[in-house]
């Protein structure tokens, strides 16, 4: 394998407490060291005023295949990864049918080699087809690899079922992933409960729809003593209930959105169903409070929740339209945009949040979100600066539900290295 230099490019990697302008070496898909200059039998890829990272990883990434390809299908949306400076994704099993067997793993990992763009680890589901009423299969779901196991999209209402998935996946050492919602109190809601929403005549989702859930999960976790994940936090008690089980030694980790670090509930007032997403936008309490339990760990990482829907299915009545948006391109610059260029984050927090902290909470394999030398060399190299506006056209994803369409942002992946080939480059 070709050998590559990436040169005079501004080095951040957490992982090392690494901020420095210097050359950094690959040979044979793996960090060698750094410091070294060029000998001219390598290929040179020039960074100067670049930021050079450990490839971001995200948690939280629906893919769709199989079953709603007119969506997204394993090829577009690991092409969105790669498009946005992720190498590493973990794919959620509310496909049709949910990723229950070990032949559903199997057919994710088939496609994604295929695809060849990015890496796909999979989430296995918690019960069998997501009906809440029966573990599936996890000790064979771990065997084939999967990282973590979820029923996103809808939460375990059977507390005696969460238990004991808890206590099996504690042999396998795997997290279980919780979406905390309460249905019935959520009762066909399309926006955060609230002044807006009354203002509007929208029917609301009241925050401890998510709360309740939120401290059910934590307190079956410290009985159980097993790994709980707490998936898209939203609200401001939600933090609060995660650092004080933090600081009773519960086994807790927690991911926020990019969204829901930036956009606030009184923006529906422009009934685009691109903001409508669950959980849904929170008040600006819950924002900061979302923002602060990022600065101080409560909440360890930042996951896109890419939830593509095709065009036919968005554009519909706000009640109708589906839950979510697509974040895969777009996660980087709106978080430099709105928390890096605004003094809310640095540049080696940003990093932290989206490449080694999450490769941390699901352990990925092979030495994903570093670049110490001796790692697998998923790289992505980032222009601070570079100013872009978000349409329709340029998305790889095959779908475009985004609130951020027609803005211009700051910031963004120009190139990306996935086990040291090099992905993406812009020119």
């Amino acid at each position: 394998m070709l050998s590559l230099l990436i040169k005079d490019g501004r080095v951040v990697d957490p992982s090392q407490g690494m901020d420095q302008v210097t050359n950094l070496l690959i040979e044979n898909g793996r960090i060698t060291g750094f410091g070294m200059q060029p000998t001219g039998r390598e290929r040179v890829i020039e960074a100067e005023g670049k930021i050079v990272a450990p490839g971001f990883v995200d948690l939280h990434t629906h893919l769709r295949e199989p079953g709603f390809e007119e969506s997204e299908t394993i090829f577009t949306g690991t092409d969105a990864a790669i498009a946005g400076g992720y190498t590493s994704i973990c794919c959620i099993p509310n496909t049709n049918p949910p990723i229950d067997t070990p032949a559903d793993v199997e057919y994710i990992q088939d496609q994604a080699a295929r695809a060849d763009h990015c890496n796909v680890f999979v989430i296995g589901c918690i019960s069998k087809g997501r009906e809440g009423k029966e573990l599936a299969e996890m000790g064979k779901l771990a065997r084939k690899g999967v990282v973590g196991f979820s029923d996103d999209g809808s939460d375990i209402e059977n507390a005696e079922l969460l238990r004991r998935a808890f206590e099996y996946a504690q042999m396998f050492d795997l997290p279980i992933m919780c979406h905390t919602e309460d249905k019935n109190l959520v009762n066909r809601g399309v926006m955060n409960e609230g002044l807006v929403a009354t203002r509007l005549g929208l029917r609301g989702i009241p925050s401890i729809a998510e709360d309740v859930m939120t401290a059910r999960a934590i307190m079956l976790a410290e009985y159980t003593h097993g790994r709980l994940h707490l998936m898209h936090i939203s609200t401001a008690k939600g933090v609060e209930l995660i650092r004080n089980a933090k600081k009773a030694g519960v086994n807790v980790t927690a991911e926020v959105t990019p969204h829901h670090l930036t956009l606030t509930d009184d923006l529906l007032e422009s009934f685009d169903t691109n903001l409508k997403m669950a959980p849904p936008l929170r008040t600006r309490k819950d924002v900061e409070a979302c923002i602060e339990g990022l600065l101080d760990g409560t909440l360890d990482c930042i996951a896109t929740d890419h939830a593509p829907h095709s065009a036919e299915k968005k554009q519909r009545e706000i009640d109708l339209a589906p839950f979510g948006i697509v974040g895969l391109e777009t996660s980087l610059a709106v978080l430099n945009t709105e928390l890096v260029q605004k003094g809310r984050l640095t540049w080696s927090q940003l990093i932290e949040k989206l490449s080694c902290a999450p490769a941390r909470v699901v352990k990925l394999p092979e030495d994903r979100g570093t670049l110490k030398p001796g790692a697998v060399a998923d790289v992505t190299i980032i222009d601070p600066n570079l100013k872009w506006t978000v349409t329709e056209q340029e998305f790889r994803s095959r779908s475009a539900n985004s609130p951020w369409l027609g803005a211009e942002l700051t910031g963004r992946a120009v190139c990306v290295l996935v086990n040291g080939r090099v992905r993406l480059l812009r020119r």
